[in-house]
């Protein structure tokens, strides 16, 4: 939910009972400890503050200048040009000491990985200062070496999940297990609480993966569409057309595997070889700037539109509304 998720959002899903998350993988310490500082002015509860683990970038300049030529038409369809050279955007906890520093002193009640896990002293810094740690799987030997860490709970990504696939090696072949399966092959094979996350957009959808014996569920796209959530007048449109029903995984937008809503950039991106995009987060540095230049000309759909293929489900209300009203469904499932 990085770029989504508001701790006006995370604050009001805590105060309903739920946990609030802050995404920070797009952001330095200074700005996470800002969220995490606005979340606090306006809840007293539990929060999860999500980093990514992924492997950092390697610049490679020969295939981002094809990469940067290869956009040039789609920026030049908007009258702008694309960047003269792409940057590696957004760092890696592995390799951020000022993260971790920040994450010591504030004190979360939980942080997340995703893309994989910190290397195993930054997860003792992390259980020393007594957060409580959950990293994303895709399958279960991800999820072997997850409990291998050190870490606290599995949080179980099924295919269907909206925004980045979590696997720890985008170019290894994935199993793309559903979260329905995912969760019980979890359940079943390890002595870990199971985090069902994917396509979980209400209440009858939390019991059934409580049913399979997960110990609670991750819901991202069902908040999209709420009220204090940061998605665009485009996104949210978009959450409401046709393109929800028809999610593409596409790694054109930021150089890793993400499930996005249809539009012009997964339509690119099917035309595009994954070795032929620059790695993550470099790739996206140029993603940005050609959804910036579509949108400035009234084009919102080269948008990073993250959303699962439960989206045609979503509710437009406030996060704390919605809370309550999975809670009710969840009575009456």
């Amino acid at each position: 939910m990085a770029g989504v998720s508001t701790p006006e959002m995370a604050a009001a899903v805590s105060n309903a009972g739920a946990l609030g998350s802050l995404g920070v993988g797009a952001t330095n310490a200074a700005g996470a400890r800002e969220m995490i500082t606005r979340f606090r002015h306006r809840s007293k509860r539990s929060l999860n503050v999500n980093v990514f683990c992924h492997t950092p970038a390697r610049a490679n300049r020969e295939l981002e200048e094809r990469w940067i030529a290869r956009l040039r038409p789609e920026f030049a369809r908007f009258g702008a040009s694309p960047p003269t050279s792409l940057r590696e955007i957004y760092r890696s906890f592995v390799e951020d000491d000022e993260m971790l520093t920040m994450l010591i002193a504030e004190r979360p009640k939980v942080v997340s990985f995703h893309f994989g896990f910190p290397p195993r002293e930054r997860i003792e810094a992390l259980r020393r200062a007594g957060i409580v740690l959950l990293a994303s799987a895709t399958s279960l030997d991800e999820a072997r070496t997850i409990v291998a860490a050190g870490v606290d709970a599995i949080v179980a990504q099924g295919y269907e999940a909206g925004g980045h696939r979590g696997v720890f090696d985008p170019a290894a072949e994935d199993a793309r297990l559903g979260t329905f399966a995912l969760t019980r092959v979890l359940v079943r094979s390890l002595n870990r609480p199971v985090i069902a996350a994917g396509g979980i957009m209400d209440g009858a959808g939390i019991s059934a993966a409580m049913e399979l014996g997960a110990s609670a569920a991750q819901l991202g796209t069902a908040f999209v569409t709420c009220d204090e959530s940061q998605a665009d007048f485009g996104y949210r449109a978009a959450m409401k057309s046709d393109a929800a029903h028809h999610t593409i995984m596409t790694s054109a937008i930021s150089g890793r595997p993400a499930r996005c809503l249809a539009n012009h950039f997964t339509a690119l991106g099917k035309t595009i070889a994954p070795t032929d995009i620059p790695d993550y987060p470099i790739a996206y540095d140029a993603g940005k700037a050609l959804h910036a230049a579509a949108k400035g000309k009234g084009d919102p759909l080269f948008g990073a539109q993250w959303a699962g293929q439960g989206a045609p489900l979503a509710r437009a209300m406030p996060a704390a509304d919605l809370v309550a009203l999975l809670r009710r469904e969840m009575a009456e499932s």
